[in-house]
Order: structure tokens, then C-alpha cells, then sequence
């Protein structure tokens, strides 16, 4: 079982802007900021209260070629949050990478949606729950 998982950007102050927007149909919102001295870089931790669960990091203001995106799926509690994070997201800047439907590939019941952010990571929705 994961208990966090946590990316590197580019862009902090871009990034925490993009997943503010993005994560808040799914009912996660900043809950937690780190910066220097106490870290080398910026962290914010998003979650639903009390514990952050999805972080971000400053990559030190050096772009980080080598670091390939990743993909992460987020559980969503229904198909209408699968869709608002779609619509939030590329309203904050991100770019469409699968619109929200069924991906029956995967099971009968998969619904999700996929975008990439502004490092090009591929950021999804999920809800495994029938319609």
C-alpha cells in the first residue's frame, strides 16, 4: 500500500498553481508547504486533512532532463469528479491526454481521464465504481 508519492518540477510556484486547481474536484488541497532551511528545496504536500499524500518538489531551479515523467492515477469517488479534474486541469494550464470515459481494456467499470501537467507528466483520475 502507497502512503505518498511525490513528483519534481520545474516551475514550484507553477506547479502548486496547476495541481491547486487540478486536484480540488478530487478533494485534495495544500495542506502542507516545506522550504529551506529545513528542506534544500520547495515541497508542498496536497491530500485531503489531516495527511498530504501527493507532493511536489522544486528540482533547485535547474530543469532536470533526464528526468523522465511519470505517470500517476488518482482514485476518484465518482465518474462527475473524474470529469471535473479533466476540466479543472486543462483549465489550469494542462493538456489533454484521454478524455474522461470508459476504459474497458482495463476492466468493465474503469472510468478515467488523463492529462499531462506542466513538466509532462501524465496526471489521472480514476473511479472504478459503476456508473
Amino acid at each position: 500500500m502507497l502512503d505518498h508519492v511525490g513528483l519534481v518540477v520545474a516551475d514550484y510556484e507553477r506547479s502548486k498553481a496547476f495541481y491547486r486547481a487540478a486536484l480540488a474536484p478530487l478533494g485534495f488541497e495544500l495542506l502542507m508547504e516545506l522550504a529551506p532551511p529545513v528542506v534544500d528545496h520547495a515541497h508542498g504536500g496536497f491530500g485531503a486533512a489531516p495527511k498530504p499524500e501527493f507532493w511536489i518538489s522544486a528540482s533547485g531551479g535547474a530543469a532536470r532532463p533526464n528526468t523522465p515523467p511519470v505517470h500517476i492515477a488518482l482514485r476518484a469517488r465518482t465518474r462527475a469528479e473524474v470529469d471535473a479534474f479533466h476540466r479543472a486541469a486543462l483549465a489550469a494550464g494542462g493538456r489533454d491526454n484521454g478524455a474522461p470515459g470508459l476504459r474497458p481494456h482495463y476492466h468493465p467499470n474503469y472510468y478515467g481521464a488523463f492529462v499531462l501537467d506542466p513538466d509532462g507528466h501524465n496526471i489521472e483520475a480514476v473511479c472504478h465504481a459503476p456508473a
